[in-house]
C-alpha cells in the first residue's frame, strides 16, 4: 500500500500530500496550491506564522538553523547549511530562523547561542547542537540524531 506523507510547501507553506516512494525515487513533487516544487535543495526561511506547518504538520523531520545577521560563525556556516540542504532533502526539510526577527521562536526553544541547529520530529525536539559545522558535519550529526 502507498504511504502518503504530509509536506509543507517551501513557498506558500500549504500542507500537501506526496507518496513516499516517489520522493525516495527522486521525484520532488509540486505544491497543489502554488505549483512550487516541494523540495528545491535550499533551506526555507521560516517565521512565527510559517513554522508550525513545517515543524508539526509535516511528516518529515525539520532541521532548523537559528542564526542572526551579525553573527560571524553564522555567516560562515550559511553556505555549508545550504550545501547540506541539497544533500539531505527530501529525507529532511532544512530551514533557517533569524533570531533577530523571530525572537519569540528563539525564546520558545531556549536558544542561548548561535548558530544552533535544532532537529524536530512531529514538532518535538529530538536533538540540538550549537556552534559552527561544515556540510559533512551537519549531515553526519543529522543522520546520527535520527537513529
Amino acid at each position: 500500500m502507498t504511504e502518503l506523507l504530509h509536506l509543507a510547501c517551501p513557498r506558500c507553506h500549504t500542507v500537501n500530500r506526496a507518496r513516499r516512494e516517489k520522493l525516495a525515487a527522486g521525484l520532488r513533487g509540486k505544491c497543489g496550491k502554488c505549483g512550487a516544487p516541494l523540495f528545491d535543495g535550499h533551506p526555507v526561511a521560516l517565521d512565527g506564522a510559517s513554522f508550525e506547518p513545517h515543524a508539526a504538520r509535516s511528516d518529515i523531520p525539520l532541521l532548523v538553523d537559528f542564526w542572526a545577521p551579525w553573527c560571524g560563525p553564522c555567516k560562515v556556516m550559511a553556505p555549508q547549511f545550504e550545501k547540506a540542504a541539497g544533500r539531505l532533502e527530501p529525507a529532511l526539510r532544512l530551514a533557517k530562523v533569524n533570531t533577530e526577527e523571530e525572537q519569540g521562536l528563539a525564546a520558545r526553544f531556549g536558544i542561548q547561542s548561535i548558530p544552533t541547529l535544532l532537529l524536530l520530529r512531529n514538532g518535538q525536539e529530538i536533538a540540538r547542537r550549537s556552534g559552527l559545522m561544515d556540510a559533512a558535519g551537519i549531515e553526519q550529526w543529522a543522520a546520527q540524531s535520527l537513529r
